[in-house]
């Protein structure tokens, strides 16, 4: 009894914060989880293909849900952007956003130099900030 409400309690806990660990700390269970996550985002998407659906719509379905998979090229019959230009994308019109609205409060990092085509770059000590959202978007918004 003691032994199977461990396992119950370990589980528990550690699947809150995104993975599932077993108490004899093997990863079987966080790898179903995430293999059973990908299956069912996978059948909505064939599903949306069976009825027909524009590829245009099946693009947006993926880039709006789906994560990149090997196989979603193969079931909706198209190339897909790579997941990287989307997150590029997707900084630059956060960022764009940001530097447009003065009532934002990280509006003030988005200065132009005096040229008035580029931004300053942001000044950083450590790795950790120089990877953090904001001088990756400066950086994204001067190429």
């Amino acid at each position: 009894i003691v032994g199977s409400y461990e396992s119950k309690i370990s589980a528990l806990c550690c699947g809150n914060l995104g993975s599932t660990v077993s108490h004899d700390l093997k990863w079987e269970s966080n790898i179903n989880t995430i293999r059973k996550k990908a299956q069912q985002r996978m059948y909505f998407l064939q599903q949306l293909r069976k009825f027909n659906l524009p590829q245009e719509l099946l693009i947006q379905f993926y880039t709006a849900i789906i994560p990149v998979f090997n196989t979603v090229e193969k079931i909706i019959g198209a190339s897909l952007p790579p997941i990287q230009d989307l997150n590029v994308s997707r900084v630059r019109k956060r960022a764009a956003n940001i530097s447009a609205g003065p009532s934002n409060p990280g509006h003030n990092l988005f200065q132009l130099l005096p040229s008035g085509r580029l931004y300053r770059a942001l000044y950083t000590k450590t790795t950790r900030h120089k990877n953090s959202f904001f001088p990756q978007a400066v950086t994204l918004m001067n190429i």
